[in-house]
């Protein structure tokens, strides 16, 4: 049987947030490819996370919230009788609940798990899936930044597939040369709703202004670290850790129409650039399928009409997140672990209103030179620690 007919077990974490609901969306479409057999999410979206356990049947259901079980199980029966089912329409899932229970789901037996998580809660999913010799399709950045050793040493040589949209054009763009013939790899940044202002102008951009990104739909912390640049820090550093290029051979284009999500440049000096409109669906269907592609995954270019697309560099003196990363990737050890919690901690305060936009990057910049970086090799523990120790220090420093 051809390995684009093959139907592929599936578990996704993170369901009911922006990456999980989209990741559905192409799983609905296309049932022939792909079965549902978990679905795992933090538990504020019960009634949401109950519906989709209707629609896709899975056989185990998982909140990291403890004391919502009863709830989704309660929520669960509710929207079966409101769609009319009789007990022997469908079937209850298992329902798992706690702390552990998201990590437990990923090492369940299936063929691909999409982590699509926001955050560094993610980092143990990771670990569980490619413990379980999983294909992991990943979403959640943050659990490679922040575990980056554990994650490399854990991960056989093509068991992780990247879903960021940018990492995925890069894997795409990696298909038309040898590793040993790439130069550089060429991230683009949309340059968020703040583009082309000054630091000084940036003193009193508001929460809303920050979460009226121009071009992607995303949840709340990833839009306000595209707009800081944080996000593009990160991905950085993760695509360091992906390809294995060195971050002197890393750059970033601002490019606002987002249309070329990243390029890489060979050492014959050709280009190589991924171009589709915005839509995460994309690179999400080709992470579930890779290396495969899923047909009508999403709308392609319309060729028919003009298209002008720009690209220039971008203003580290206004945006500095994407250089204080590169610093953090070279320090390496626990210290992308550092900018990643201190920044998490630093978007929840500007949402409050007890950080000033740019006084986000500040702070997890100092954060960051207060830290010492143990030497040694990293452990999962360590990790933790570094993270609680950045998320207070943070939190003192606002």
């Amino acid at each position: 049987m051809p390995a684009s007919t093959v139907t592929r077990d599936v578990v996704v974490l993170g369901s009911t947030g922006s990456i999980g609901t989209q990741a559905l969306d192409v799983i609905r479409r296309n049932p022939d490819r792909f079965r549902v057999v978990a679905l795992a999410a933090g538990g504020g979206r019960v009634e949401l996370l109950a519906r989709q356990a209707l629609d896709l049947c899975p056989e185990v259901v998982a909140v990291a919230k403890a004391s919502v079980a009863q709830d989704l199980q309660l929520v669960f029966y509710q929207e079966a009788q409101r769609r009319g089912y009789s007990s022997g329409d469908y079937r209850i899932p298992k329902i798992l609940a706690g702390p552990d229970a998201v990590a437990e789901v990923a090492g369940l037996p299936c063929d691909v798990v999409l982590n699509g998580i926001t955050g560094a809660l993610g980092l143990a999913s990771t670990l569980a899936a490619l413990d379980a010799g999983r294909t992991l399709a990943l979403a959640n950045k943050e659990s490679l930044i922040v575990g980056g050793p554990l994650v490399k040493e854990r991960a056989k040589p093509g068991q992780i597939v990247p879903v960021d949209s940018e990492h995925s054009a890069i894997a795409q763009c990696l298909r038309g040369g040898a590793a040993k013939e790439v130069r550089r790899l060429v991230l683009t940044a949309s340059g968020g709703p703040f583009r082309g202002r000054s630091r000084a102008e940036l003193a009193e951009v508001t929460p809303e202004q920050a979460m009226a990104h121009p071009t992607w739909d995303m949840g709340p912390v990833i839009t306000i670290n595209s707009a800081t640049l944080v996000n593009k820090g990160l991905e950085v550093i993760e695509a360091h850790l992906l390809f294995d290029i060195p971050f002197d051979r890393i750059a970033v284009m601002v490019h606002p129409q987002s249309m070329i999500h990243s390029m890489v440049e060979f050492v014959d000096g050709s280009t190589l650039a991924q171009a589709s409109p915005p839509d995460m669906r994309l690179p999400i269907a080709l992470g579930l399928a890779w290396p495969d592609r899923v047909e009508d995954a999403a709308p392609g270019l319309d060729w028919t009409r003009s298209h002008t697309w720009e690209f220039m560099p971008l203003d580290d003196e206004a945006f500095p997140a994407v250089a204080l990363a590169r610093h953090v990737g070279t320090l390496g050890g626990a210290a992308p672990a550092v900018y990643n919690a201190a920044n998490e901690e630093c978007v929840d305060a500007f949402r409050e209103g007890r950080l000033t936009f740019p006084g986000i990057v500040d702070t997890i910049a100092r954060v960051v030179n207060e830290h010492d970086p143990a030497t040694g090799d990293l452990t999962l523990e360590e990790v933790l620690a570094t993270d609680e120790w950045a998320r207070t220090r943070a939190r003192e420093l606002i």
